[in-house]
């Protein structure tokens, strides 16, 4: 299939800007996908501007240097520095500077110092069927299902040019009938009491990526609805352990009323019917660690807690110390919040490291440790930590999370308490 551009995308792909590059970068892209056109976007969410190494950094100046600006709005996913200095990182020169740099010269391209992985906690909330252009995978998962706007997975610095061309690619989640359910994934049989715990949509959300892989598929059996955190947690958990980039509940996501619709009224090709078994060993699988008597280290926050979760978390502590700190990521906007109620300093002072605009997993702040154990409530964390940070995961709820800071060992609950 040919990519057939318009004469303004031709125009300006054709220039010697940084707009024609991010046009040229655009529509290569589009031709090698297969997209027949390019097609207007609303918005962008950049995952381009964590620093990976000197590459990006020379490509997001060089792009400056070409009086590039974005043509939409564009949020940015987290960097690899606390620019609010909540927490220190300990990335050492020059990477530092590098990393620093690259942060800068997406503001200088007129993108939003937004710096989390959670936008649209922070206002950014594209209208249901609206093409946007976004970048990290939970951000991608939710922005799809949750919000029902259209979005591929843009990678990094794909992220960026179609943010500058205000354009994407004509091609998978953007086509309606991609979007269809093609699985079903039964949830029916657990306990009401567990899909009402927090614990659960991590937990499911991993089993459901590892099950499905990249397909579309609608969950059933949900009576309860659950909240966006709760939807948060599944959607990230989900694309860590798969490659999902959209997930239908029905009677719960907008594009799924009911099971029948999310699969455009054809028969699903599979059935998964999810047991307290699979439930069990999904859990299981989520801790790597074999140590029961020590923790080195809590972290909570992927993607970005919002203000409703630091609310949880401060009942949890009911003003107790903690004998390991609980590394809390979140972004500027909620700690606004905690700043303008005094309630950062009142955490601080019980031994929470609030962590903004990065957080434990892309940059180096948690200390080194041989055989350091993590704790965490994430599902995504939980993916990622053992090879990012170097920790063993041990996981659990966040109470679980919090007696265990609070004792310094492993406490865990029951399964759904």
């Amino acid at each position: 299939m040919n990519l057939a551009l318009t004469s303004d995308e031709r125009r300006i792909a054709g220039g010697t800007d940084g707009a024609a590059m991010a046009m040229r970068i655009v529509a290569d892209s589009a031709a090698l996908l297969g997209a027949p056109r390019l097609i207007p976007i609303a918005s962008a969410h950049i995952d381009g501007a964590l620093y990976h190494g000197d590459s990006g950094t020379l490509f997001a100046e060089r792009l400056v240097e070409g009086d590039a600006r974005v043509a939409v709005r564009s949020t940015l996913n987290v960097g690899a520095l606390d620019l609010m200095g909540c927490a220190r990182v300990r990335l050492e020169e020059p990477q530092r500077s590098m990393a620093r740099r690259m942060m800068e010269a997406y503001r200088k391209l007129g993108c939003e110092q937004s710096w989390t992985c959670a936008p649209y906690q922070a206002g950014h909330r594209p209208a249901f069927g609206t093409d946007v252009a976004w970048g990290e995978s939970n951000a991608v998962v939710f922005c799809n299902s949750v919000l029902g706007a259209r979005t591929n997975r843009y990678g990094d610095f794909l992220d960026i040019a179609c943010a500058i061309s205000g354009r994407a690619p004509d091609y998978g989640l953007h086509i309606k009938a991609n979007r269809r359910a093609t699985l079903v994934f039964d949830v029916s049989a657990l306990p009401p009491e567990f899909l009402a715990s927090e614990i659960a949509w991590p937990v499911l959300g991993s089993l459901y990526g590892s099950e499905v892989g990249n397909a579309v598929g609608v969950v059933t059996g949900v009576s309860q609805k659950p909240g966006e955190d709760a939807l948060k947690a599944f959607g990230a958990a989900a694309a860590s352990s798969g490659a999902v980039g959209l997930f239908h509940i029905a009677g719960v996501t907008p594009e799924a009323p009911d099971a029948v619709t999310a699969l455009g009224g054809i028969a699903a090709e599979t059935t998964i019917r999810v047991t307290p078994d699979m439930v069990a060993a999904a859990q299981a699988r989520l801790s790597t660690s074999d140590v029961t008597e020590r923790i080195d280290a809590v972290a909570i926050g992927s993607p970005h807690l919002s203000l409703a979760e630091f609310d949880a978390l401060e009942r949890l502590m009911a003003g107790r110390r903690l004998a390991v700190p609980i590394h809390a990521c979140t972004g500027r906007h909620v700690l606004t919040e905690l700043d303008r109620d005094g309630r950062r300093k009142a955490l601080e002072a019980l031994g929470v490291v609030i962590v903004t605009d990065t957080c434990v997993v892309v940059t180096p702040i948690l200390p080194d440790r041989i055989g350091g154990v993590l704790m965490t409530n994430s599902g995504k964390f939980a993916h990622y930590a053992p090879g990012n940070t170097g920790y063993a995961v041990l996981y659990g709820s966040l109470a679980d999370c919090v007696e265990s800071a609070v004792t310094g060992r492993p406490v865990f609950a029951r399964l759904g308490s």
